[in-house]
């Protein structure tokens, strides 16, 4: 049996971290047995289906590498004739009948709305299905046999009117035509999944296998959600994230190989994917982890590919030789891209700037005994011998270190890291005059020897 899965999401909202990792899991699981991956559009919700969104799922999902295998994208608005079809066999077979729900108590007026939106205004006249009302068990790829007494469901709602089928009845109806054989969702369907079972019977549909994946979870345990910290795909897409990164955090959020390993490649977590190895608790979301992920795949890009990612504001008028200086020491600090422009904005690189500005008194190492007037002359005269070419972090090093270790580290690079940078906490001073190259970092010298 050729194994076919499914991502139907609903057009109503940008792509979420928790719908992205669902439709992974399709996506691993389908092509870990050599089956097809495919996609449709659940867009009955008009007044909320917008091209817009519709437009980021798509482009997400491109982004983060999961290309399905659908020819043509599938739209439930353009399906209506079918459901349509279908809705009537049901009924000219009496398994569903009209319910005028006028004649009904209060109690029982139907809500007709998709479980994906849990509001809407009632009618006079519904479609219900013949509830059998039986024992439904099926079992659950992840959390093994379930048992359901749809009694309890009574003759529950398929459709609004013959031309208006609901999500129960269209998503039934779209998985039986598409060959779905795994339904791979979260575990918030557990509840629809019964009533889906008993329409797919009504038709003589062949059952899917079902397998319901566990919510992730904010840091407080409550359900990731927008209120709850939850972002798009698309904004971590903003930020500079690398898509591996972020494929590569969704997967171990619930599920693990049973090793150390914490870092794969998509084509690694296809061969690997096992649904026995999804957990049945909820995953709680954390984006250091996630970030040190992505800093994990930056390291493998190396220094080289920040540059491109530079404001530049810090690049403007520099040197190749600065340009590397300022890559290297951003590559220490970031974990993403975007942490760049977020310490420019904060302050921490204003050194790199604009002149710094700072009491003269920061000048003098706590430890120090002596003044630093006479430490900076030294530096800025063994500084001036140094080419322009040449005025690199090691070759800064090199020409002040034995100078520094003779007289006292803390006693020559303290002063001369203040005047380069008028800060307590920055980089070291060999990296700071890398970056602002051999001009500037003689000019800053000279006006801190003329403060003292």
């Amino acid at each position: 049996m050729k194994i076919i899965t499914r991502f139907p999401p609903s057009p109503t909202g940008k792509l979420q971290l928790g719908n992205a990792r669902t439709a992974l899991f399709n996506y691993l699981f389908a092509k870990h047995h050599g089956g097809s991956f495919l996609f449709r559009l659940e867009d009955t919700d008009r007044e909320r289906s917008k091209e817009e969104f519709e437009s980021d799922i798509v482009e997400s999902l491109a982004w983060l590498g999961l290309t399905h295998d659908t020819k043509e994208v599938w739209r439930q608005s353009e399906r209506g004739e079918i459901y349509k079809k279908k809705l009537k066999e049901l009924v000219d077979r009496n398994l569903a009948y009209v319910s005028k729900e006028s004649e009904l108590p209060d109690d029982a007026k139907a809500d007709f709305v998709s479980p994906k939106r849990q509001e809407g205004t009632k009618r006079d006249e519904v479609i219900r299905f013949r509830n059998p009302n039986k024992v439904i068990t099926f079992t659950d790829l992840i959390r093994g046999e379930i048992r359901f007494d749809t009694t309890e469901l009574g003759d529950f709602v398929i459709a609004k009117s013959m031309e208006e089928p609901i999500y129960h009845l269209a998503v039934v109806i779209d998985d039986a035509e598409m060959g779905i054989t795994h339904i791979i969702r979260g575990e918030d369907g557990i509840s629809n999944t019964p009533r889906q079972i008993l329409i797919q019977e009504a038709f003589g549909f062949t059952r899917p296998q079902y397998a319901h994946v566990p919510l992730i979870l904010a840091p407080d345990r409550t359900k990731l959600s927008k209120r709850r910290g939850a972002i798009p795909v698309s904004e971590y897409k903003a930020r500079g994230y690398f898509p591996e990164a972020v494929v590569n955090y969704l997967a171990l959020l619930g599920w693990n190989p049973g090793t150390d390993q914490e870092i794969f490649s998509l084509d690694e977590l296809v061969t690997l994917f096992d649904l026995t190895k999804v957990q049945k608790g909820g995953a709680v979301f954390g984006e250091e982890k996630m970030r040190w992920v992505n800093k994990e795949y930056l390291k493998r890009e190396g220094v080289s590919s920040l540059i491109p990612h530079i404001p530049t504001e810090l690049t403007a008028g520099k040197t190749s030789v600065q340009v590397t200086a300022i890559a290297e020491m951003l590559f220490e600090r970031i974990s993403v891209y975007s942490d760049i422009q977020k310490d420019i904005e904060t302050g921490e690189l204003n050194y790199l700037l604009k002149e710094p500005t700072y009491e003269k008194e920061l000048l003098q190492w706590k430890k120090a005994t002596e003044g630093p007037k006479i430490h900076l002359e030294e530096t800025l005269s063994i500084l001036a011998n140094l080419s322009s070419e040449n005025f690199t972090k090691s070759d800064i090093k090199d020409a002040l270190m034995p100078y520094a270790e003779a007289k006292g580290k803390g006693n020559v690079l303290w002063p001369l890291r203040v005047a380069l940078s008028g800060k307590e906490q920055s980089p070291d001073p060999f990296t700071l005059g890398a970056c602002l190259g051999k001009e500037m970092t003689l000019a800053r010298l000279e006006r801190a020897l003329a403060m003292v």
